[in-house]
């Protein structure tokens, strides 16, 4: 019985240790966009079109990444998006299309992905700056039969 007890706690914290180090190994699902960001650039108010475009992303993990749900912010219109499990090393897609307002401001827009990824939410950031496009810099147009007033 002894040499049983002996050869539990020899055995044991091996037993463990492998234990540990191959549960250190494992990643799980792992969403990674292929793009950081989309710069969408300048656009210019007199040529604005609904924006449609692709996010791609990969599954950088070990096990199969299931998408659970996909939304977007300000008016972003999720049209599709991968519904299947997504294999290690394979890649996903989520479309989506908006308009942005026909005057001057900065472009900020979040998709968010919910999925089995270890960190749960993923946010694919779109930005840009929507301009007035204007030919003539500021003050060049002067009236030149308009002179100094004289009161």
């Amino acid at each position: 019985m002894k040499r049983f007890a002996f050869q539990l706690i020899v055995i044991l914290p091996l037993i463990f240790s492998q234990l540990a180090l191959t549960a250190q190994d494992k990643k799980g699902a792992k969403l990674k966009y292929v793009a950081e960001k989309a710069d969408l650039g300048v656009l210019y108010v007199d040529e604005l079109e609904p924006v449609k475009m692709d996010i791609e992303f990969t599954n950088d993990g070990d096990e199969p990444l299931v998408v659970s749900s996909v939304r977007g912010c300000c008016g972003t219109r999720i049209v599709d998006y991968t519904k299947k499990p997504i294999l290690p090393g394979e890649k996903g897609m989520v479309k989506v299309e908006f308009r942005l307002a026909p005057r001057a401001h900065t472009i900020s827009r979040r998709v968010s992905i919910m999925s089995n990824d270890s960190d749960g939410l993923a946010v694919y950031l779109i930005t840009g700056e929507v301009a007035e496009r204007n030919d003539a810099a500021f003050g060049s147009e002067l009236n030149t039969s308009a002179g100094p007033r004289n009161n």
